[in-house]
């Protein structure tokens, strides 16, 4: 599967970056591909691409705020979560898509 998400907290700092990271890790175990740009008090950080939307097959947006550019994501199936849960439960959040995606076959 090929995921594009989108980490932001509210303060833009530690947990922004940990859901991130989170996220990668999750991913790289369970055999996914993932890119996830990070929104935070430094501005958004690697961005991604038109390239990237198309390629996706779920968006996360994983964020305590309202995020920048969502817009791009029209007509993609986007699962939104809390920071916390990206951070806590990333496993169990990618398999719960993955069955939902399994689903909709």
């Amino acid at each position: 599967m090929k995921i594009i998400a989108i980490s932001a907290c509210t303060m833009g700092v530690a947990h922004t970056f940990i859901a991130k990271d989170k996220l990668i890790e999750a991913s790289d175990r369970l055999g996914h591909q993932i890119k996830v740009e990070t929104q935070g008090s430094v501005g958004a950080e690697n961005i991604l691409t038109e390239e990237d939307v198309k390629a996706a097959d779920i968006v996360i947006i994983a964020a305590d705020i309202n995020i920048n550019g969502e817009e791009r994501f029209k007509g993609k199936p986007i699962v939104r979560v809390s920071v916390t849960v990206a951070i806590k439960q990333p496993e169990q959040l990618i398999k719960k898509i993955e069955e939902q995606l399994k689903a909709k076959k």
